[in-house]
């Protein structure tokens, strides 16, 4: 207990943080290890100890000692002992359970007969094993080893998997020598990784999450299968593992609905892999088509559900999940940690912004009243209509020009989720547009004119959340969102958050109308700002030629949110 601390540990399983406390930043990231933030207002955040979290943070080396100890250190007052004993039963349980190899038989092992009760009585679980044998131990067919678990997940026992994985064809895979090194993080998530053979790397966009998926290869010279978001990330992940690497272009296949190409290193989209034909899943093929030593998984927070299923059959292949946020607004982040593998290793952005690896950053909330007569049509819509009319006011135009204004010459990205409202800010400003329908070569060509500076200014959709490597981006506009998602915002944050070449910041901008559910969901996305360390300022649309300036002095602190 400290009673000078920031924190108040509560027995239903919340902890309260004081955000203007002086040992608030420090105990915000030890926090973060293993608790989820639930509700960010102006003074008081609140986060809550979960299952999940426990085991995310004992798998990536944190211990029972060292997070008691995090309570301990902060906690304004006593740490309730239900608490305590709490945490210490749930990250007991990881572990309990162990899928071993034998030859080429698997095993599952309990370490108690009350939990071998409990999980043969459980018909799900029970189907997937055979007769016990006079070890106690289980024979696990290998097409059930993912599903199995999957199912101990849910029943809050989640398996250590000791089965190991196939090496795969091999393949001869180096770091290209150069002007260039694996930084420090990059390196020990390499290694992290390759001492599990499964598991989620948690890094910023910008932090060189590629480069971390690079340097896997290299250290385990294997075939490799590369899931990505779309085609356009699936070029730049070939551009820059031939910068990066030895591969040739001979070595690099993609396997896409234009092309279908399968080499030692093949990348495939999402898409492509969850497409069905008559009922079946169309390209499975591509998973037998050769011995995978290694599969990444690239923003696997967007993995889809059809993949998950694909995955289960993957469990002997090595397993690299990349994201900036273990964020999934389907609630299956239970999945990823048993599927594709718990976190192994993740960075506060704010750790890596002050070690200037990622630009530092101002995130600005401009709030606008609606015009009498939109209001008036909002009030009298149905709920989903009224996000609609709140995100795409006209209004907001007005306030772009002005932010445009404000940044003249400055790369930026004006990002919105609703065709219509991009299409007509693109009329409106005269800017080039991107969006689900525009062809991959014309999106291609788009961002290369915008990294080279040949244009400065792109108005983007929701396709541009992800994988897109803009790296003198320095301010965002924001003007509508996908409800209240976290992980949307990580993204588009992360999408100007490459440090520029001369150490200008990174501005994020959310407009926001006034007292709609566009305000509502919008606290619900700053919960992630909040939870990388970000203070969050709210200023009215009206004092946008006031404040703005004022913002990005060194002589203004900005309200935390």
């Amino acid at each position: 207990m400290n009673p000078d601390g920031p924190l108040i540990v509560q027995s239903d399983r919340t902890v309260l943080l004081e955000v203007a406390h002086l040992l608030a930043e420090r105990a915000r990231h030890a926090l973060a290890v293993f608790a989820d933030l639930e509700r960010a207002p102006e003074h008081i955040h609140t986060y809550r100890i979960t299952r999940l979290g426990l085991w995310n943070a004992r798998a990536a080396g944190h211990t029972t000692e060292e997070i008691l100890g995090t309570l301990e250190e902060f906690s304004k007052f006593p740490v309730p002992p239900g608490i305590s004993e709490e945490i210490t039963d749930t990250i007991r349980r990881y572990g309990q359970i162990d899928i071993t190899r034998e030859g080429e038989e698997l095993f599952l092992h309990c370490h108690d007969a009350a939990i071998e009760a409990e999980i043969t009585r459980t018909a799900k679980i029970a189907d997937l094993l055979g007769p016990r044998d006079d070890q106690g131990r289980f024979p696990l067919a290998a097409w059930s080893r993912g599903l199995i678990k999957q199912e101990l997940l849910k029943r809050g026992w989640p398996a250590a998997d000791h089965a190991g994985f196939t090496n795969g064809t091999p393949h001869d895979i180096s770091l290209a020598q150069g002007s260039w090194d694996l930084r420090h993080y990059q390196i020990e998530a390499v290694k992290r990784f390759c001492e599990s053979g499964s598991g989620v790397v948690v890094l910023p966009c910008g932090a060189g999450k590629t480069l971390v998926g690079a340097g896997v290869m290299a250290q385990l010279d294997t075939s490799t299968l590369i899931l990505v978001t779309n085609t356009v990330s699936a070029r730049q992940w070939r551009d820059e593992l031939l910068a990066r690497t030895d591969l040739t272009e001979d070595d690099i296949g993609e396997y896409s609905g234009v092309v279908k190409d399968i080499k030692p290193v093949t990348i495939a989209s999402y898409t492509i892999m969850a497409a069905k034909r008559k009922g079946e899943f169309a390209h499975l093929g591509v998973l037998d088509a050769k011995n995978w030593g290694l599969v990444i998984y690239d923003e696997v927070h967007l993995l889809p559900a059809p993949v998950f299923q694909l995955t289960a059959q993957l469990q002997a292949r090595r397993r690299l999940g990349l994201t900036a946020t273990l964020v999934r607004e389907d609630g299956r982040e239970g999945d990823v940690f048993s599927l594709i593998g718990p976190k192994r290793f993740d960075v506060p952005w704010k750790e890596l912004e002050s070690q200037g690896y990622i630009a530092p950053a101002t995130c600005v909330e401009v709030r606008l009243d609606l015009p009498r007569e939109e209001r008036l049509d909002y009030a009298s819509s149905t709920d989903k209509e009224r996000f609609r009319l709140a995100s795409t006011s006209p209004s907001k135009s007005t306030l772009v020009k002005e932010l445009l204004e404000l940044h003249p010459g400055v790369p930026t990205l004006i990002i919105g989720t609703y065709l219509e409202q991009i299409e007509t800010l693109s009329q409106e400003l005269d800017l080039p547009m991107i969006t689900g329908s525009t062809p991959v070569p014309e999106r291609e060509k788009l961002y290369a004119q915008f990294r080279s500076g040949e244009i400065t200014r792109l108005v983007v959709s929701k396709v541009a959340n992800f994988s897109i490597d803009l790296p003198e981006a320095a301010v965002a506009i924001q003007v509508s969102g996908s409800f209240g998602s976290r992980q949307e915002e990580a993204q588009r944050l992360g999408r100007i958050l490459r440090p520029k070449e001369d150490g200008r910041p990174a501005t994020f901008y959310t407009l926001v109308a006034r007292d709609t559910v566009d305000q509502d969901f919008a606290l619900n996305r700053q919960r992630f700002l909040a939870e990388q360390g970000y203070s969050y300022s709210i200023i009215d649309a009206a004092d946008i030629p006031t404040k703005v300036p004022l913002l990005h002095s060194d002589n203004i602190q900005e309200s935390p949110r």
